[in-house]
């Protein structure tokens, strides 16, 4: 994947967006010391380069009711099936994240349930039916970490 060459606006925008994706074009303009259009055409040129993936809303997990959240480790009975494997997992909405992994993992899924129960019916009704192997289930009891990557400073090099 390339990397592209961002200037200090560059960055000024993406670390003021990356900290408030909400944060108006106008006010980022201000504290940027250029335009509104500016602003405006850079985000549409980081966007369209794959800087910037979009936005969104993300919502608490717990306060929707899915209060555990588990890391599942899959051994695929063939490594030939990461497709099907991985089509299968995408029809499981409590799914959120998948990894293809080296080490002792094939693949390495993020899972949130709604409480243990939740998640064996989900291991054991649809996880089980897979052509997997077999899995190992880590419960998250809290995440103590949760941030953007560092905007990295490319103008210094």
């Amino acid at each position: 994947m390339a990397h592209h060459q961002l200037d200090s606006l560059d960055e000024q925008i993406l670390g003021m967006i990356s900290d408030n994706a909400r944060i108006p074009f106008l006010e980022v303009a201000r504290t940027c010391k250029v335009s509104g259009a500016a602003v405006h055409q850079r985000i549409q040129k980081l966007t369209s380069l794959g800087i910037i993936k979009g936005s969104e809303f993300i919502l608490d997990p717990e306060s929707i009711g899915y209060e555990t959240c588990a890391y599942i480790g899959l051994y695929l009975k063939d490594p030939s099936e990461f497709d099907q494997v991985t089509d299968a997992l995408r029809k499981i909405p409590e799914i959120v994240e998948c990894h293809y992994t080296t080490g002792q993992y094939d693949m390495f899924i993020k899972i949130y349930a709604k409480n243990n129960h939740h998640l064996l019916s989900i291991i054991h009704d649809r996880l089980q039916k897979l052509p997997v192997a077999r899995s190992e289930t880590l419960i998250s009891f809290h995440e103590a970490i949760h941030r953007q990557m560092p905007i990295p400073s490319f103008s210094n090099e």
